[in-house]
């Protein structure tokens, strides 16, 4: 029988984490939240929601803002088979990735992946499930081989610093995490664990990885974190305490601290996360008849690094929100489910003697004037391009406006600006609903406050 689409996931329930504010990169958001800023034309949020559906999943939850909410029920452009279960932290709350999963404990009654919304990847999550089942691990997590464009970012003087990178340590099979940490939190020496170097002769550390926000977690690990109210963040607090106790021992309870059934109580409130614990009947017997020999250990945490040459991002910064353009052009058709997704909308107008480059992509409803050219560069929906406009290597959202004659290289324009005639803007940042004056030249400037432009 021939399947059109996947099976669906009935063992992990699916969480996407959409409450951030895009602290690094802020002249963005000014009028679009973060989830929501367009990518090749889509929200933001499209992609791990898209991943998502073509892995099988039919209902998600999404943990974002009511601001976020409100919009996007309204995302036409979202075109999603699955049911969004939307919930709404408290607008005055302060909340990392790790208090969100706390606030919707309620709803979570089995394992869980939980993913970023900034996340654009084509790496199946089934290799992440398969690592996950197969070692038995309390947290799966995946990275990427982080790469830096050295491309100029539009707006940033001199040159520009390379993203800090996390240390993550792995055993001899490159899967077994050992120590994750990030660049900043490291003193002047790498200090391994004593535990650690005992128990692996080898120890592989790679500078060059960068954690990507895609974690499969035991429904236990949730349990503990419900009751351990300090941690904050899942990236910088749980995964890496969960990596650090994998090889110390459980604590010890005397008789006095158990209950009439022996069950453990908390002590003081709470518990080490060993008593948290919970090993699958099934899994344990799979493993004690096949040819798997574990470590032994019953807290276990893992690695998948996303395979070279896979697309596999996170659109955190400009420099990636940029980046990000840039790749999914050329990977679409991969990142699609079902029916292929036209570079160029057919409801796009095209002039006479307009060229459009073939990594390029216009949006529905956008018209390009006679003899304008675009190459490498995404026009988003609702623009209008005027005649003998040049736009090369450049971001335009939704409700541009580019003037007759307009040069553009290396720019990213936001929702709503106006650019005027005879412009010429090269590595330049224009924020949303700026007005840029007739045959302006502006090199390497981020435009978005009164005393550079008149805002409208």
């Amino acid at each position: 029988m021939r399947v059109d689409a996947p099976l669906p996931i009935m063992e992990f329930q699916a969480v996407v984490m959409a409450a951030g504010q895009g602290s690094r990169m802020t002249d963005l958001t000014t009028s679009v939240p973060k989830p929501l800023l367009p990518i090749g034309n889509k929200p933001m949020i499209w992609y791990p929601l898209n991943l998502l559906e073509r892995t099988g999943f039919e209902e998600v939850i999404v943990v974002t803002t009511k601001d976020v909410k409100a919009q996007l029920l309204g995302q036409a452009s979202l075109n999603t088979r699955l049911r969004l279960d939307i919930v709404c932290i408290p607008e005055e709350a302060d909340m990392g990735t790790a208090d969100s999963l706390r606030f919707i404990h309620s709803r979570i009654k089995r394992d869980v992946i939980v993913l970023s919304c900034d996340l654009i990847t084509d790496v199946s999550l089934h290799q992440l499930f398969d690592l996950f089942r197969l070692r038995d691990a309390a947290v799966a997590m995946m990275a990427r081989h982080a790469q830096d464009s050295g491309e100029p970012v539009p707006g940033q003087k001199g040159k520009r610093k390379p993203e800090q990178r996390d240390l993550i340590a792995v055993d001899e099979s490159g899967e077994r995490l050992l120590l994750v940490s990030h660049e900043a939190d490291l003193e002047e020496e790498l200090l391994i664990p004593r535990a650690v170097a005992r128990r692996f002769a080898r120890i592989h550390i790679k500078w060059e990885l960068e954690d990507v926000h895609a974690y499969c977690l035991r429904k236990w690990v949730l349990d503990f974190l419900e009751d351990n109210t300090s941690m904050s963040t899942l990236k910088g607090e749980l995964v890496p305490y969960l990596v650090r106790k994998q090889f110390s021992r459980a604590p010890r309870r005397s008789a006095s601290l158990e209950d009439d059934d022996g069950a453990d109580r908390p002590v003081c409130g709470r518990q080490d996360v060993h008593d948290y614990v919970r090993e699958d009947p099934m899994q344990a017997l799979a493993r004690d008849k096949s040819s798997f020999r574990g470590t032994g250990d019953r807290l276990r945490c893992y690695l998948l690094e996303a395979p070279a040459g896979s697309l596999c991002m996170r659109a955190n910064s400009l420099a990636s929100y940029i980046e990000a353009n840039k790749q999914v052009p050329k990977a679409l058709p991969s990142l699609i489910l079902g029916a292929d997704e036209p570079m160029i909308s057919p409801c796009a107008t095209l002039g006479d003697k307009s060229q459009v480059g073939s990594e390029s992509m216009i949006g529905h409803e956008t018209t390009l004037a006679e003899r304008t050219s675009v190459k490498r560069s995404v026009v988003g929906e609702v623009c209008t391009i005027g005649e003998r406009c040049k736009i090369a290597n450049s971001i335009l959202m939704h409700r541009v406006t580019v003037q007759e004659g307009c040069t553009l290289t290396g720019c990213v324009v936001c929702e709503g600006a106006v650019i005027e005639k005879g412009a010429e803007l090269k590595d330049c940042l224009v924020g949303s609903q700026i007005l840029v004056e007739a045959r302006a030249k502006r090199t390497n400037e981020v435009i978005v406050n009164s005393e550079q432009m008149m805002e409208i």
